[in-house]
């Protein structure tokens, strides 16, 4: 069976478009579909109830709040029966129809199948040319290479992820962890499509979460990630303003004639650049302890509300 499971939020507009492309793209295959509403304060609850009640392979995940992409993911890993598991946005800029070819790719003998937006119909600058580095980055610093990593449209086997347990922004490094566990992953071309209706919740300020999220991965291979945000920002933050103070040194020293040891600007860029580091070491260390609470604790990094089910025999 295929599991095709859905983060949505605040997405009442495109749900029943989304729901019939998904069941046209499926006819030929025995399916269920988990939407996981992601704590939405628009309609979006209400609209996913009324595509269950139609339809007896449909089901909803309603969190207590919001919890994020990662996390709604990671439910749909945990309910999912299937033994093919298809993650795609609830936007309408992944498209359905390429979910057969996904599936075909596991059947050859993959276990995760990475989507390539090859094409991409978002703003050029706030958001493909910051993509196109990070997924340099990333995979010349892991060894896996992928062209678009952010891509949510993905294909894996149950069996390859069902161990794997995601929290942060971690979703985007599956296909890492799997290949490092020996899993044979590729990637194939995709279409995608730009937003018709609502908002997006992606943008360029994520960067630094998937960065920092990267360093967790490369040097604790399946540590988890949420307190190196907070710490990894005040960190960079603080090497930021020691490099401007060291600029600001040279600058007076070239123009001014001033020497930087007459002023207080040798203490402050050590102060700078000694608490940054020190700022990122202590969020690597609170990782440490967000691993034990998580995997050693079995604690999950969402809350249900509540789960809707079609009234009809399901399957």
């Amino acid at each position: 069976m295929i599991s095709v499971i859905i983060p949505v939020y605040n997405e009442a507009d495109n749900i029943k478009i989304l729901a019939k492309k998904i069941k046209d793209s499926l006819l030929n295959y025995k399916y269920e579909v988990i939407f996981i509403n992601d704590g939405s304060i628009d309609e979006t609850e209400k609209k996913i109830k009324e595509i269950v009640n139609r339809n007896k392979n449909f089901l909803c995940i309603n969190f207590k709040r919001n919890f994020g992409q990662t996390a709604a993911l990671q439910a749909g890993f945990d309910y999912a029966s299937g033994k093919i598991i298809i993650a795609l946005d609830g936007d309408l800029q992944n498209d359905p129809s390429d979910i057969p070819k996904l599936i075909k790719k596991i059947n050859e003998g993959y276990d995760v199948v990475s989507g390539w937006r090859k094409n991409r119909k978002d703003s050029s600058l706030s958001r493909v040319l910051p993509s196109i580095i990070a997924n340099y980055i990333i995979s010349k610093i892991t060894g896996v290479s992928l062209h678009d990593y952010g891509c949510t449209l993905k294909a894996y086997k149950k069996d390859v992820i069902k161990d794997i347990k995601l929290y942060g922004e971690m979703h985007r490094f599956i296909p890492i962890y799997a290949c490092w566990e020996g899993a044979k992953v590729t990637e194939i071309e995709v279409n995608h499509s730009k937003r018709y209706y609502g908002k997006s919740k992606y943008g360029i300020s994520r960067i630094p979460k998937v960065l920092l999220d990267l360093m967790v991965v490369k040097f604790f291979d399946k540590l988890i990630s949420r307190p190196i945000h907070l710490f990894g920002k005040l960190g960079f933050s603080l090497i930021t303003l020691g490099f401007f103070a060291s600029i600001y040194a040279i600058w007076l020293k070239i123009f001014r004639d001033i020497s930087f040891i007459l002023t207080p600007l040798p203490l402050l860029i050590i102060f700078f650049l000694l608490s940054g580091i020190l700022c990122i070491l202590l969020g690597i260390v609170a990782e440490i302890q967000s691993r034990i609470y998580f995997q050693a604790g079995n604690n999950k990094s969402y809350l249900v509300k509540n789960i809707f089910k079609s009234n009809k025999n399901k399957f």
